[in-house]
């Protein structure tokens, strides 16, 4: 269990953060540049002092100011990747991951450096100095002499905004893998709702030094009143599916969920893969009839469940498609012309090229449904 209750001054900025939750998995802090995010991070890994509060984690206290306890960063066993990757430049990567290792005492590691080697891939670049190296694989190399301090949690603050998207892409999977095979639990920073719905499986919605909201990624963004925080454009649902089948032929993959299934671009995983899988609202048009002949092949049924208060030429409405939670953003005109309104079956048309890549990660944990092969 991870709680933090803190209250900060910093200058004319004050933090009063508020977060308990289960540390299990990834635990994303998520809100818009100089919301306050890295500044509960550093008062979490001690760099930063709150002016009063308690931070506890697992059972073990960090800090209590009503006790007087303070622990310096090296007692807290908290692994720490900045944005930048602050490596040794002197130093191979091989010494790099090991000073990481020389931290803890032979009796207490239980991550070795051969296991965060093949885990991350760094086979290749051991030898290799710092300004040799990628800019992803940098990151890798920072991530693995934070693992081997063997952390009981680990601290991530903007790992990738440094990175362009190609190299984003190249270091995520082996967040992922961390997430999915190491078990150490992960407070992930970040601005960037692409990310945190890949990676998290906790969200903590942070505006102006104090936590809005805490819950499950699909909740929160699902919520038309955490809009303002969330980002109305990348607005949408977050659901649960697996990989069914392959067509090959065509380039695509089904995916199955609790409404059905839906056809996306290949992806190139096993039948059987679970994935969290994102929906923008802008991406979903409504009908009250399944077209006969169309060129989006995801046709969903579905009952419109909520219409967003909200003035404006657009309004958002929550779907129920068997179980599964769908946003559609359409005109007011097409609300009006439809006669849409609580409870109104329609189709929900879902364009295949619309669910990239950007919008898929794998699950972790015990989904709730994933589909059946029938």
């Amino acid at each position: 269990m991870l709680e933090i209750a803190v209250g900060k001054h910093l200058g004319k900025f004050t933090i009063d953060a508020n977060i308990t939750c289960e540390t299990t998995g990834i635990v994303a802090l998520f809100g818009r540049s100089g919301a306050g995010k890295t500044s509960i991070v550093n008062m979490l890994a001690g760099l930063l002092r709150p002016d009063h509060g308690r931070i506890t984690v697992n059972g073990t206290t960090l800090f209590d100011s009503s006790q007087g306890i303070d622990l310096p960063p090296e007692r807290r066993r908290l692994g720490y990747v900045f944005q930048e990757d602050r490596l040794f430049p002197h130093m191979t990567v091989r010494a790099n991951l090991h000073y990481g290792l020389r931290r803890v005492p032979p009796g207490e590691r239980t991550i070795q450096a051969d296991q965060v080697v093949a885990l991350l891939g760094l086979e290749g670049c051991l030898e290799r100095r710092p300004h040799h190296l990628s800019g992803g694989e940098k990151q890798r190399v920072a991530l693995g002499r934070a693992l081997l301090a063997n952390p009981r949690l680990l601290l991530m603050d903007e790992p990738l905004a440094s990175l362009d998207q190609p190299r984003k892409d190249e270091v995520l999977p082996f967040i992922e893998r961390l997430r999915d095979e190491m078990a150490i639990p992960i407070v992930y920073v970040s601005h960037s709702m692409p990310e945190i719905v890949r990676l998290a499986d906790t969200m903590v919605l942070i505006s102006d030094g104090r936590v809005e909201a805490v819950g499950t990624v699909d909740d929160l963004t699902s919520r038309l009143d955490l809009r303002p925080l969330t980002g109305r454009y990348e607005a949408g649902a977050v659901i649960e599916a697996r990989v069914a089948g392959h067509d090959r032929d065509f380039g695509l993959t089904e995916l199955a969920f609790a409404g059905g299934r839906l056809r996306a671009p290949h992806v190139n995983l096993p039948v059987g893969t679970r994935l969290r899988l994102r929906i923008r609202a802008r991406d979903v048009a409504l009908a009250l009839e399944a077209p006969q002949r169309s060129s989006i092949l995801n046709a969903i049924p579905a009952t419109v469940r909520d219409i967003g208060t909200e003035e404006g030429p657009q309004v958002d409405l929550r779907l129920d498609a068997g179980g599964a939670t769908f946003w559609a953003r359409i005109t007011r005109r097409s609300l009006i012309d439809l006669g849409l309104q609580p409870g109104t079956a329609v189709t929900a048309l879902i364009k295949a090229v619309a669910i990239d890549r950007y919008s898929l990660g794998r699950s972790a944990g015990p989904g709730r449904f994933l589909g059946d092969d029938n």
